[in-house]
């Protein structure tokens, strides 16, 4: 069979050549230098489709300044007509998680079977039905539907997003953009932050809706992921995908597109299912490192200091206005987040890990600290500083490590026969643990705030010594190499 059969397709001002079935080529047999590839083409797919996450953002974000003004005795900017109560601002804050545990299991097979781009771009309509319904909620149940309705599209992003962007990379950047993530997430969570607490609540309902709509309009412009084609069949639809994503011409790209290409037709030669998850050695590895690396993201209780950093800056009653605590510590989460996808493929993943999760067991032992001496001692006079830096600390390496890091290893960890349903199990893991710890942490914060802080510390102690001894580095690894390497393959 004849490796390149010259069909020419002109579209637009390119020329794009089909080919039938890639090979390396050996040698330099076209007598030309290597195009350079145009990394700023990446990272603007990238961009668009972590405007998602910034609408992640605004939802996770969502109930710290809605709060105050659902638990008020003054129902005038409230949808309700009275306070809500403890048990029900537990619900209100936890269902998201509960959407979003059931989400991926439906979002990974429509990604392998309409495309990661169109199951991105579907999550929309639940985050717009979703600020729609809080517009017109006078009853509790309905903004428990709303919060549901944002944990479905919560769902989708965070099952197809880290899959999309980690196939449309380079190996020299994969780290960098699959960091995006974080950065939009509390980039979106501090928009409802800075503007949640001096706007009247149906306002801040308008200023979210748009979010979703922006993100459709602008990523409806990007191309679909060339793996995604070529596990289609569809050779020529993900050449072009593959040129636009390298600013390069087709013969440019035509080894990379060899080797996406044969990557893919061996991961398909077996159609993958749950099951081959746990067949597989090298598919149970990466299964424990990514469900591991989730599981510790969530037990470090990031949920809790999200949904409740306005309350939690109240009871520490540190004379500064919370509102205004809430939106240093966002600006701190959006600052440490844009370092990420500098440094994440110099340092490598696992440095970084190490270094946050030693860094949060400091931070959230002192945030206990002062709750124990507030609550206990009675006497916080020496350390009512120690709220802010607490939290400050806490967030920057919970941004530069443990926030992004899971789902950029996620994104490159899996063959391509079994991705989806492997981003679906460790999402849902995410939002199980999440659930947990956000409905149970109303209880241990009436036993003593102290009892909550101090035990996500001894979390990531543990998780210290799990990034320690069981992750594997992927810095400047193809995702071919890191396959063999997570089945003991020597090349």
């Amino acid at each position: 069979m004849p490796s390149v059969g010259h069909v020419e397709d002109t579209v637009g001002q390119y020329s794009y050549t089909e080919v039938s079935s890639f090979q390396v080529s050996e040698g330099n047999t076209r007598n030309m230098s290597p195009e350079p590839v145009k990394t700023g083409r990446i990272f603007m797919a990238a961009v668009a489709a972590n405007l998602s996450a910034f609408v992640v953002g605004t939802c996770l974000g969502w109930t710290s300044p809605i709060g105050p003004k659902l638990k008020t005795e003054d129902t005038s900017d409230s949808p309700l007509d009275r306070p809500i109560t403890s048990d029900e601002d537990a619900w209100i804050s936890s269902l998201i998680a509960i959407g979003a545990l059931i989400a991926p299991f439906v979002a990974g097979p429509l990604a392998d079977r309409i495309g990661r781009k169109w199951v991105l771009l579907s999550s929309s309509l639940f985050f717009v039905l979703a600020f729609g319904i809080n517009m017109g909620a006078s009853e509790v149940w309905i903004l428990y539907l709303s919060r549901l309705i944002q944990g479905f599209g919560v769902g989708f992003v965070m099952t197809v997003q880290p899959m999309y962007v980690g196939e449309i990379s380079t190996d020299n950047v994969r780290g960098a953009t699959g960091s995006l993530m974080q950065l939009f997430i509390v980039a979106g969570i501090l928009y409802v932050y800075a503007i949640g607490p001096f706007v009247s609540y149906m306002a801040l309902q308008w200023c979210c809706i748009v979010v979703p709509i922006i993100f459709d309009v602008v990523f409806y412009f990007m191309p679909e992921s060339p793996h995604y084609f070529a596990g289609k069949g569809r050779k020529t639809d993900a050449l072009r995908s593959l040129q636009f994503l390298r600013g390069q011409s087709a013969e440019g790209v035509h080894d990379e597109m060899a080797e996406i290409q044969s990557s893919v037709e061996e991961a398909m030669a077996s159609k993958g299912t749950i099951m081959d998850l746990f067949k597989n050695p090298g598919n149970r590895k990466a299964l424990f490192i990514c469900a591991g690396l989730i599981s510790f993201q969530q037990l470090s209780g990031i949920n809790v200091v999200l949904f409740n950093s306005q309350s939690i800056f109240a009871s520490a009653n540190t004379g500064l206005d919370p509102a205004i605590a809430t939106i240093i510590i966002g600006c701190v989460q959006v600052a440490s987040s844009g370092l990420t996808p500098i440094v994440a493929d110099r340092l490598g993943r696992k440095v970084m890990l190490l270094t946050s999760a030693s860094v949060m067991t400091v931070g959230l032992t002192a945030l206990g600290a002062f709750f124990y001496m507030q609550l206990v001692v009675g006497d916080i006079s020496s350390v009512v500083w120690m709220p802010v830096p607490a939290l400050v600390i806490y967030n920057i390496v919970y941004c530069t490590g443990f926030g992004p890091l899971p789902w950029a290893v996620l994104g490159e960890m899996f063959p391509a026969n079994i991705k989806s349903s492997a981003s679906s199990i460790v999402a849902s893991t995410c939002w199980t643990l999440g659930f947990l710890v956000t409905y149970f942490y109303p209880a241990l914060d009436a036993l003593g705030s102290y009892y909550a802080f101090w035990l996500f510390a001894g979390f990531m102690v543990v998780a210290f010594f799990f990034v320690l001894f069981v992750v594997m580095e992927t810095k400047g690894l193809s995702l071919q190499e890191i396959q063999d390497r997570l089945n003991s393959k020597n090349n």
